[in-house]
């Protein structure tokens, strides 16, 4: 569950600029974790290059891509209900268009879907993406074709991504791909391979094209960001065999974020996901001493009980977590918090779901990411473990757990009542034409009337009154942080 989903934002549908010289069309819809979204960019870039114009009508399309999740069931069952909306439109409508499977179902389901279900044409790993000119002229003569391989080297650190329906004004920027922490809940090491880092030089380049362009916020993603480590390329387990200059070069996340913080000290800097075991007191004083780094640590912890902890193999105990929030608190006055929890996990008891909220009472969490557990074909848990808690029990407690959350959050919203806050414009606001939304830098929500301010601008918002999610007030100027 080191992936954040955001709910908004699934079967979001990519769209660019059309290049005239391109006469294919490609519909692409994107659900799962950020990870996915980026990868999505990735792949678009590589087919406009190769021919193909992206369409918003699934009708006329040439190729149809999905890409996958495999993190939740409810993730696989809607895109299961997809393939079968792009296979009812191919039988109808259009008889030439292929469809593909790209991602974490791609690898999972590989064989279940070209060879014995037969709804796709197309199958397509997290690392194969720049083989898709290859596997497509396999598909147009008539072969399946499949390309899921786990590469030790593959970042596509060497693709200027295209940015998905983008304001223009935030954009993903991927450090690291794969995971190397087994947790037993989890399909990230089996469906996107072992850690390895991007080279710092061209995670530069790409955030000054970024910053070219006019974006003003990025964020630096990956399964474990806490775990980059760059060497001179490779996998991360492989580093103990590094040289010594390989050893005395290499650079690690606190010294990439204090890179790029310095080299843009005017564009905003997040970062997403942090694993506790590779979150060091480093990082928190980084954090601390650039003002563009925002003030937001999103901090999965799945549970509050050591018992549990040990079951999922997080290598954190409970006591480890807590010192770490303390040490958050001291070294980053204000920095908001986030979670990922888990409820219902195999042989959880009342008694461990209670030092779930124990925790989150001792945390206050600004807000979270909450999932009864499914059990996940593959995965440790899925092979060892027996899911044995009663699916109304882990509703119930995802329930308590939810509930609790949303209490803490009005908590924490409250807390920003009469200050004065930079906040960066993202957008109109959902409820009225007349008023801007953006985010502060502990990641919530503002919304303010627009005055004469404009989309980008990085504005000081006094917080007259709020909800448990979002804070409500009046711009008061322009910040430190805007570009003049």
């Amino acid at each position: 569950m080191e992936k954040i989903i955001e709910e908004s934002k699934q079967g979001e549908r990519l769209v660019l600029e059309n290049k005239p010289e391109n006469t294919k069309k490609l519909f692409i819809e994107s659900y799962g974790c950020a990870m996915n979204f980026s990868d999505s960019e990735i792949v678009a870039s590589i087919l406009s290059e190769n021919g193909y114009n992206t369409t918003q009508i699934l009708e006329e399309a040439d190729l149809v891509l999905v890409n996958t999740c495999s993190i939740r069931d409810k993730a696989e069952q809607t895109i299961r209900k997809r393939l079968e909306k792009y296979n009812a439109v191919k039988r109808r409508t259009n008889s030439k268009m292929k469809v593909g499977v790209l991602g974490c179902m791609a690898e999972r389901l590989k064989s279940q879907f070209l060879e014995e279900e037969k709804i796709v044409d197309l199958v397509v790993g997290p690392d194969a993406y720049k083989d898709l000119p290859n596997l497509l002229q396999e598909v147009e003569e008539g072969r399946d074709a499949i390309n899921v391989i786990l590469s030790k080297e593959e970042t596509y650190g060497d693709i200027a991504p295209v940015r998905l329906m983008s304001n223009g004004i935030t954009a993903l920027v991927s450090i690291t791909r794969g995971c190397d922490n087994m947790c037993t809940f989890c399909v990230v090491p089996f469906t996107r391979g072992r850690e390895r880092s991007r080279e710092p030089q061209s995670i530069l380049k790409e955030i000054q094209d970024l910053w070219d362009k006019g974006f003003k916020e990025i964020t630096l993603l990956g399964q474990n960001v806490d775990s980059y480590l760059w060497y001179g390329g490779g996998l991360k387990k492989d580093f103990v065999n590094a040289s010594e200059i390989q050893k005395a070069t290499a650079v690690n996340f606190d010294q990439l974020l204090e890179m790029v913080a310095v080299t843009f000290p005017k564009m905003r800097i997040r970062f997403s996901t942090s694993n506790p075991q590779d979150m060091h007191e480093s990082v928190l004083h980084v954090i601390a001493k650039y003002p563009n780094i925002c003030n937001h640590i999103h901090l999965p912890v799945q549970s509050g009980s050591n018992r549990i902890l040990a079951a999922m193999n997080r290598l954190h105990s409970r006591e480890e977590y807590l010192a770490l929030i303390d040490k958050i608190n001291t070294i980053i006055p204000g920095c908001s918090i986030t979670q990922d929890m888990i409820a219902g996990f195999p042989t959880e008891t009342e008694e461990d779901h209670r030092d779930t909220l124990n925790l989150m009472e001792s945390v206050k969490y600004s807000f979270g990411y909450m999932y009864a557990y499914s059990e996940r074909p593959g995965t440790l848990a899925g092979r060892k473990m027996e899911d044995d808690v009663p699916e109304e029990t882990k509703l119930r407690r995802l329930q308590e757990i939810v509930d609790l959350q949303r209490k803490h959050s009005a908590f924490r919203t409250q807390e920003y009542l009469g200050q004065t806050l930079e906040v960066l414009i993202e957008k109109e606001s959902k409820k009225s034409d007349k008023d801007w939304s953006g985010r502060n830098s502990q990641n919530i929500t503002v919304v303010f009337p627009k005055e004469n301010y404009k989309i980008g601008d990085f504005v000081n918002v006094e917080i007259l009154n709020c909800t448990s999610g979002t804070l409500i007030g009046k711009a008061i100027g322009y910040s430190e942080m805007q570009t003049k």
